[in-house]
């Protein structure tokens, strides 16, 4: 209808359309369904309305790096939308999924349980061990991904790829603790054929844990891709990518330690 108003989308949802249509067209090079790949908005530099935002646009797994980030932002998005339920016109509230990216130190542990659904970062049988322990204290199971040091760069964390059978192995046994995949960092400014290799081997070593029959038919998931890399991810095989500056802006991650997304 001419003169009709179009209203103009926010920076974000441009940018999140953009993301959402490269996640899309690299499923259909893999011949994979779209619907396989769920995105994680990493918040670190994000703004409270913008999370508010990225979360009225249907994006409702939130990811922090850093355990004390976590355990604040996802304390404030609780009130707000509980308030917004005692106040507001009746609209349901989206179901929001926290998840843990970064280096997770046992003595942080505790602060994220309540709030967090899925631990990308497990690396250790210690920190599996608290993980199990802390969930158990308030009646929870924490859904966990082994982080495998696929590209076995010394400056990052996660499982060397010889151990990774067996501390999986030993991760599953544990009663508050479900694993349900793998986690793996591409390695930085690296040629795209390299970093499809170190995906590529991740997926071969997912295949093979459950060939071992790791996760007891929960083992599904493989977290790889990042702002600069989600699609060779996705190529690989990727069922969940780890998205912050592309979609909120600020600066690249300069180091895995520093910054996921």
């Amino acid at each position: 209808m001419e003169g009709a108003f179009v209203a103009k989308r926010s920076p974000l949802a441009e940018r999140l359309d953009d993301i959402q249509t490269r996640i899309a067209s690299a499923c259909a090079k893999a011949k994979r369904d779209p619907a396989e790949v769920s995105l994680v908005a990493v918040t670190k530099t994000a703004g409270p309305e913008q999370i508010r935002e990225i979360l009225s646009l249907g994006v409702s797994d939130l990811g922090e790096s850093r355990a004390p980030a976590l355990a604040q932002r996802a304390g404030q998005i609780t009130e707000f939308l509980q308030r917004r339920t005692t106040h507001g016109d009746g609209t349901p509230n989206p179901k929001v999924r926290w998840h843990m990216l970064g280096h997770l130190q046992r003595n942080k542990v505790k602060p994220i349980i309540p709030y967090v659904n899925l631990v990308h970062s497990v690396d250790s049988l210690r920190l599996a061990e608290e993980i199990d322990q802390q969930a158990q204290k308030i009646g929870r199971k924490i859904s966990v991904l082994l982080q495998v040091n696929t590209s076995e760069e010394t400056q990052k964390f996660g499982v060397a790829v010889g151990a990774a059978v067996h501390l999986a192995e030993q991760i599953d046994s544990m009663p508050n603790v479900q694993l349900i995949g793998l986690m793996a960092m591409g390695p930085l400014e690296a040629p795209e054929a390299e970093v499809r290799h170190v995906f590529a081997r991740t997926r071969e070593i997912f295949e093979e844990l459950k060939w071992h029959k790791i996760g007891k038919g929960n083992f599904k998931h493989l977290s790889m891709g990042m702002s600069t890399d989600f699609e060779l991810g996705v190529l690989e095989g990727s069922t969940m990518v780890r998205i912050g500056t592309a979609l909120f802006g600020g600066k690249p991650a300069e180091t895995e330690e520093q910054e996921e997304g």
